[in-house]
């Protein structure tokens, strides 16, 4: 009687937990789900317009942006990621982890300090004319930072991370008797052996390179390189056309799609594993000291390039124009971006929990696919993001508005500009990482811990809170952390959706860059590329905890 009233009292928890994630499920994909029913509106003028003007453009670079990044990431995340795995050579363990340093700095940072570096009047230009005593640009050629080749080198340099991290640890695991397997036969080890084994990896890693390229608004905007992203925008703020920043939205989308499609296809009958293989054994060789000079020298050059260049130019420029006058205002604006990144990811975090246990502990399949599309937010960029929350809030605020009209109250909601758009928003966008650090600690867990607690009638939440969750408290508070920087460096989010005269960081720098007013704002960069190194080491860390359990 007493395991009934148990199991009763427990299967009516377990319902609660279940329905209050499928109501937060709804509320993530809702937005998505408005942006797709707003497409359906008829735009023919407008695409007309398009046609006869920008749209051919958009996509044209669109398409080369993200082919040209695709490939430079690639062979500097790949090939760096070999010579990490496969050699030891002059301070590999210092390159290992500071290959990921660039992943701290946001592109469109990195465009800012190269355009400010390398413009006509810059360093760089203003020191050539002075060696040379040229006049004027018309007597000597350089290469113009604002263009395709600049955006793509900037963005290359900047996400290069996403593919060498983990591609590394692909290398890294590969069964050394496929290697001797290899050798033996006179074939290559990379080309035989490890880059086959990687291609999940290198693909993984591609996607995202590929969903941040097409994402990027900070660094195209600033190069004058007009996307579909950018499209999105001026279809959105200059010509006030919802439907049609919708529907450009879901052409911005189907780039990845396609993509991601081919590939799935293309390696759908191919197996990336060998049960007969010998465990993991990490392999490092040993070289001549040339060798490694060498091997350092190509490793050091996309740090150097993608962050400390970009760092070093940033110091330079806080130390030349830091004025104590403006202390007090960039103390005020770095606690608005610390207390909007804090709460959006505690947010973040909860909703990822209660959607992770729910899915754990009595998640169906068609629980777990609703779960699982509810983080598609994240594959969608920022600025299609803050245009589908806008459509959605602001359809419930003009329906609630006319409802207490009806009733002649004379109560006035707002939604748009407010910090719940803002907070709503990157919860939508940035749940899928939460969702992910979590579910990868919670798996870990045996089921039979909460079973143990449950016969012997102790609550659902506390067996939950007192056992499930401090096992799991480290992969929270990374999940936690991650979230954190990524809203601390978020731009077009949080300059659409936020305030009325509510600055952060991020906007703060994106507004003085773009009166070509960098040394104002260096010091803000500079602090947002610090709290950026953050996810850096412990990515680091990890990978390290994972080769010492090995």
């Amino acid at each position: 009687m007493k395991l009934n009233l148990i199991l009763t009292n427990f299967k009516n928890i377990v319902n609660f937990w279940k329905n209050s994630s499928y109501i937060l499920i709804i509320l993530l994909l809702t937005p998505i789900v408005t942006l797709i029913l707003s497409s359906f509106q008829n735009n023919i003028e407008t695409w007309l317009h398009l046609i006869d003007t920008k749209l051919s453009l958009y996509i044209y670079n669109t398409f080369f942006l993200i082919i040209g990044v695709g490939i430079l990431s690639i062979t500097i995340g790949v090939s760096c990621a070999w010579i990490v795995a496969k050699y030891k050579f002059f301070l590999s363990n210092f390159v290992e982890w500071a290959l990921l340093l660039p992943a701290a700095i946001p592109a469109y940072i990195v465009a800012y300090c190269y355009t400010d570096f390398l413009e006509y009047g810059g360093v760089i230009q203003t020191t050539l004319r002075e060696i040379f005593n040229w006049q004027s640009s018309k007597e000597y050629f350089f290469p113009e930072i604002r263009s395709m080749t600049g955006a793509i080198l900037i963005l290359s340099f900047a996400l290069y991370p996403y593919i060498y991290f983990i591609t590394k640890v692909a290398f890294s695991s590969t069964p050394k008797n496929l290697f001797n397997v290899a050798r033996i036969h006179g074939k290559s080890e990379f080309l035989y052996v490890a880059l086959p084994m990687a291609r999940p990896a290198i693909i993984a890693g591609l996607s995202l390179v590929l969903m941040e390229t097409i994402s990027d608004f900070g660094t195209v905007e600033f190069l004058a390189v007009e996307t579909v992203t950018l499209g999105i925008f001026n279809l959105w703020l200059g010509m006030n056309n919802f439907s049609a920043a919708s529907q450009l939205s879901f052409l911005a989308f189907t780039f990845i799609v396609v993509l991601l499609g081919v590939e799935l296809s293309a390696r759908k009958n191919q197996k990336f594993n060998n049960p007969q293989a010998s465990s993991f054994e990490k392999k490092i060789e040993e070289i001549s000291l040339n060798k490694s000079l060498i091997l350092f020298f190509i490793c050091l050059f996309p740090i150097l390039i993608g962050f400390i260049i970009p760092v070093l130019i940033l110091i330079n420029l806080s130390m030349q124009s830091y004025d104590k006058s403006n202390f007090y205002t960039f103390i005020e604006i770095s606690l608005n971006s610390i207390s909007v990144s804090f709460f959006g990811a505690f947010l973040t975090i909860l909703i990822s929990f209660i959607i992770v246990v729910a899915v754990k502990y009595h998640g169906s399949k068609k629980f777990s696919f609703f779960a699982t599309i509810a983080g598609s937010g994240y594959a969608f960029p920022g600025v299609i993001l803050a245009l589908a929350t806008t459509f959605f809030l602001s359809f419930i605020q003009n329906n609630i508005n006319e409802l207490f009209l009806n009733f002649n109250l004379n109560w006035n909601l707002t939604l748009i500009g407010t910090f719940t758009a803002l907070l709503y928003t990157y919860i939508c966008r940035f749940n899928a990482i939460g969702v992910g650090y979590i579910n990868s600690g919670i798996q870990r867990i045996s089921p039979n811990l909460l079973e143990a607690g449950r016969l012997q009638g102790v609550s659902f939440e506390k067996s939950l809170f007192k056992i499930i969750f401090p096992l799991i408290r480290p992969s929270i508070l990374t999940g936690f952390l991650i979230v954190f920087v990524d809203i601390f460096k978020e731009l077009p989010v949080t300059l659409l959706l936020r305030p009325f005269n509510f600055e952060t960081l991020a906007t703060y720098v994106y507004q003085y860059a773009k009166e070509e007013m960098l040394e104002q704002c260096a010091l803000a960069a500079l602090l947002i590329t610090l709290i950026g190194t953050i996810p850096v080491f412990i990515l680091n860390k990890t990978i390290n905890l994972s080769y010492e359990k090995q």
